[in-house]
C-alpha cells in the first residue's frame, strides 16, 4: 500500500513538472529534452528539474 501511495505522488510531481516544462519560455528542444528526462527518470528527473529546470513563462500571475 505503502508503494502505491509513493507512486501516485511521484507520478502527480512529475505530471506537474511537465505543465510547468510546457508552460515556461525555454526552446522546443529543451522543453524535449526536460520532458524526456522526466520520463526515463521520473524521481532523479523531477529532483534535477527542481533544482534546474526551466523557469517560469516570466509573466507576473
Amino acid at each position: 500500500m505503502e508503494y502505491g501511495i509513493i507512486g501516485l505522488i511521484i507520478l502527480i510531481a512529475n505530471i506537474y513538472a511537465v505543465i510547468k516544462i510546457l508552460q515556461s519560455a525555454a526552446s522546443t528542444g529543451a522543453k524535449i529534452l526536460w520532458i524526456l528526462g522526466i520520463l526515463i527518470f521520473p524521481v532523479v528527473g523531477f529532483i534535477v528539474w527542481l533544482l534546474a529546470g526551466p523557469k517560469g513563462s516570466g509573466q507576473l500571475a
